[in-house]
C-alpha cells in the first residue's frame, strides 16, 4: 500500500490549475506526495475572452491551453475525467470507471448558468459559459446570417437578423459589444444591410453594470448606443420561446437567437456533494478556505461562499478570486502536511474592467477606498496587462506570445485597442531584394577591410584616435597615421575616423551623436580601448577583428536567408555601436533601417530558415526544460 500522500485537485478552471501549480512548487522536492488535477476537459479554458471567440475576434484554439501542456514538467497528473460521486467519508472520487482515492481534496469546479425557473430559458437560449458555448454561438451567429441572405419573408428575416443577450452585467455587455462590432463584417460577407441587424442588451435591474459607478455606467451606454444596441432595462425575462422572448410587460421580441449571460451557479457536480452550501451551489468555507464540515476539503474560486470579517457579502465569483484563493488553500495543504502557520483568506480586490467590443471598455480600479476609472484604450491597456500577468503563471511566454499575437498582430478589422495598425503585414517575399542587399554590403565592406586586419591586427582603424595623443603633441604622428588609415578604408560600417572630424568621406559628414551618449562611448573607450601612454589595448585589436568577421558573417547569413531575424538584429546592432562611435556615414542609416525592416524573418522566403527553422523548433520543443518553462513558440 502506497504510503504517499494524495492531493487531488477537482476542475482545471482558474482557480485549478493555479492550486495546481503552486501546489507542485511548493512540494517539488518531497516524493511522498501525489498531486493529482482531474477535469473532464483535456484543456484549460479562458473564460474571461469567450465572447472573443463567440463573436469572430479571435481563433477558437486562442482560449484553450492544454491542460498537460500547462504541468509540462511538474509534479501534477492531469487526469481527464468526469467525476460523478464523492464520498467524503471514504475520501474517494467516483467516476463511471475509476475511483480516485485521496488525503487532501482541493474543490475547483466552477459554475454553470443558472435560469431561475424561467420557462424556456434552458431549451432555448444560447450559452456562453464553455468553449463550446463559445464555439457553438458563433456558428449560430452565422447560421442565422446565412439563412437571411436567402430569406424573402421580411418578418422572417428580421427575426433571423435580431438578437437579445439576456443580462446587463460584465459577461452580457461584452457579448452584445462584441456582435455590435462583428455586425460590420457580417453585413458585408453576407450582403445585408446594417439597418436590418437589431441588437438588444436587456436585464431586471435598472441599470446595466450595477457593480460600476455612474459615470463608467454612462460611458458605456453611450458606447453601446453609439454601435446601435438597444439597452432595455427594468425589463426580466419571463418566458422564452423558440422564435421569440417576452420582457415582462415591456412586450415580445421575435428572435431566434436569446443569449443567456445572467446569473450562475455551482457546477452539477456540486449540487452531488454532502456539505454545507448556500447561495447557488455554492460551498461554505472557514477563513483557511476549508469546507466546514470536512477539514481536509479545500474550496477555491467561483465555489467557495466565505464572507471575509468586516464584510457583509461573500466574496465575488470573479477571476481575481480565484487568483488570490490559490495560493492560500495551497499553502494550507502544505502546512497540514508539513507543519508550520496556517494563512487566513483576506482578500483586497483591485477592480474590474469590461470591454465593449475590442477597442474600447471601461475600468474601475485600485484599492480599497481609493479607486479610479479609466475608459478608451487605457482601460483597454489595463485589461490586456492583467491578461499576460495571469497567462504568464498558467503558461508563461508560450501563451503571452500568443495572446499578443491574437489580439494584437493578427487582428482582422482593426478589432483591437490599437485599431489595426499592428496588424497589418506583407508577404515576406517583398522583403528578399532588401536583404540581399543589405547582406551584400556587410560582406563589401567586411571583405574590404579583412587583409588590413589579416596583415597586422595592431593597426586600428575602426576606433577613434586616442586622445591623450592630441593632449602630448597637438597633432601627434599616431593620430596623423589613423586618420590616413581611416581615409584610405572608407566603408560603409565606418570609415570617418574621429580625427577626420566633419571633413567625413565620399558620403558626406558622420551622423550627429547626442553629447551624453557620446561621453558614455569615450568613457568606456578610455577603459577598455586606450592606454595611458595614447595607444591600443589588445581589446581594441580583439574587437576590430571581431567587428570585421562579423560584418562578413552576418552578410553572408542575410545573403542565405539563414537565422535571418538574429543576424538583422545584429546588424541593428553593430550599426548603432558605430553610430554612437561617431564614425558612422550617412550610408549607414541603410543598415539601421534595413535591419529593423528584416527582423520579421524575411529568410522564411528563398532561404534556408524555410528548411532550417521548423526543424529546430521540434528539437528545440523537446527538451525538458524548455516544454517546463514554455520557452517556445506554437
Amino acid at each position: 500500500m502506497s504510503s504517499k500522500k494524495k492531493v487531488v485537485v477537482l476542475g482545471g478552471g482558474y482557480a485549478g490549475v493555479l492550486t495546481a501549480k503552486k501546489l507542485a512548487n511548493k512540494f517539488k522536492r518531497d516524493d511522498s506526495i501525489e498531486i493529482t488535477l482531474i477535469d473532464r476537459q483535456s484543456y484549460h479554458t479562458m473564460l474571461t475572452e469567450l465572447h472573443e471567440v463567440a463573436a469572430g475576434r479571435v481563433e477558437e484554439d486562442s482560449i484553450r491551453i492544454d491542460l498537460k501542456k500547462i504541468f509540462t514538467g511538474r509534479k501534477v497528473n492531469v487526469v481527464l475525467d468526469e467525476i460523478t460521486e464523492l464520498d467524503f467519508k471514504g475520501q474517494v472520487l467516483k467516476s463511471k470507471d475509476n475511483s480516485y482515492k485521496y488525503d487532501y481534496l482541493v474543490v475547483g469546479t466552477g459554475c454553470k448558468p443558472t435560469y431561475f425557473g424561467i420557462p424556456g430559458a434552458e431549451e432555448y437560449t444560447q450559452k456562453l459559459w464553455s468553449y463550446d458555448d463559445a464555439a457553438n454561438l458563433k456558428n449560430h451567429i452565422l447560421t442565422m446570417f446565412r439563412k437571411a441572405m436567402k430569406e424573402t419573408d421580411k418578418k422572417e428575416r428580421e427575426k433571423l437578423l435580431t438578437f437579445v443577450v439576456v443580462g446587463g452585467g460584465f459577461t452580457g455587455i461584452e457579448m452584445i459589444g462584441e456582435l455590435a462590432e462583428w455586425q460590420d463584417r457580417l453585413c458585408e460577407d453576407f450582403h445585408i444591410d446594417k439597418e436590418e441587424v437589431k441588437l438588444y442588451v436587456v436585464d431586471a435591474l435598472p441599470t446595466i453594470l450595477p457593480n460600476l459607478p455612474a459615470n463608467l455606467i454612462k460611458k458605456a451606454e453611450r458606447r453601446l448606443e453609439k454601435m446601435n444596441v438597444k439597452i432595455v432595462t427594468g425589463a426580466g425575462v419571463t418566458e422564452v420561446k423558440k422564435d421569440s422572448v417576452t420582457l415582462g410587460e415591456k412586450g415580445t421580441v421575435d428572435t431566434y437567437s436569446v443569449i443567456w449571460a445572467v446569473g450562475v451557479e455551482g457546477a452539477d457536480i456540486i449540487e452531488k456533494m454532502d456539505v454545507q452550501q448556500k447561495g447557488r451551489k455554492r460551498i461554505v468555507t472557514n477563513d483557511k478556505l476549508q469546507s466546514v464540515d470536512y477539514k481536509n476539503v479545500y474550496v477555491v474560486g467561483d465555489n467557495m461562499f466565505y464572507i471575509p470579517e468586516g464584510e457583509e457579502r461573500p466574496v465575488p465569483q470573479m477571476v481575481e478570486n480565484c487568483e488570490h484563493s490559490a495560493p492560500i488553500a495551497a499553502h494550507n495543504i502544505y502546512t497540514d502536511i508539513k507543519g508550520g502557520q496556517k494563512k487566513s483568506y483576506k482578500p483586497e480586490f483591485h477592480g474590474v474592467m469590461v470591454c465593449i467590443g475590442g477597442r474600447y471598455g471601461v475600468a474601475h480600479l485600485g484599492l480599497p477606498g481609493r479607486f479610479f476609472g479609466l475608459s478608451g484604450f487605457f482601460a483597454m491597456f489595463v485589461k490586456h496587462f492583467i491578461n499576460l500577468v495571469y497567462f504568464f503563471q498558467v503558461a508563461g511566454f508560450n501563451k503571452c506570445w500568443s495572446y499578443m499575437m491574437h489580439e494584437i498582430f493578427h487582428i482582422k478589422d482593426r478589432r483591437s485597442l490599437v485599431g489595426g495598425h499592428l496588424a497589418k503585414s506583407s508577404p515576406n517575399f517583398w522583403l528578399v531584394p532588401l536583404r540581399l542587399f543589405i547582406g551584400y554590403k556587410w560582406v563589401e565592406q567586411g571583405l574590404h577591410k579583412l587583409p588590413g586586419i589579416l596583415k597586422d591586427p595592431s593597426k586600428i582603424f575602426l576606433i577613434p584616435a586616442p586622445p591623450a595623443a592630441d593632449a602630448v603633441t597637438g597633432a601627434s604622428q599616431a593620430a596623423a597615421e589613423t586618420v590616413q588609415q581611416a581615409a584610405d578604408a572608407v566603408s560603409a560600417a565606418s570609415q570617418v575616423a574621429e580625427a577626420a572630424g566633419e571633413a567625413a568621406s565620399q558620403w558626406g559628414n558622420a551622423l550627429p551623436v547626442p553629447d551624453f551618449i557620446d561621453s558614455i562611448v569615450k568613457w568606456s573607450m578610455d577603459i577598455f580601448f586606450y592606454t595611458p601612454d595614447g595607444g591600443f589595448t589588445v581589446l581594441a585589436q580583439v574587437f576590430q577583428a571581431g567587428m570585421v568577421i562579423a560584418e562578413v558573417i552576418v552578410g553572408l547569413m542575410l545573403i542565405a536567408g539563414l537565422f535571418s531575424a538574429a543576424a538583422s538584429v545584429i546588424s541593428v546592432a553593430m550599426g548603432m555601436m558605430i553610430w554612437a562611435s561617431g564614425m558612422a556615414p550617412t550610408e549607414m542609416l541603410w543598415y539601421l533601417t534595413g535591419g529593423v525592416a528584416l527582423i520579421g524573418g524575411s529568410g522564411s522566403v528563398f532561404g534556408l530558415d524555410y528548411y532550417v527553422l521548423p526543424f529546430l523548433k521540434k528539437i528545440w520543443k523537446k527538451i525538458g526544460i524548455v516544454k517546463k518553462w514554455y520557452l517556445y513558440i506554437d
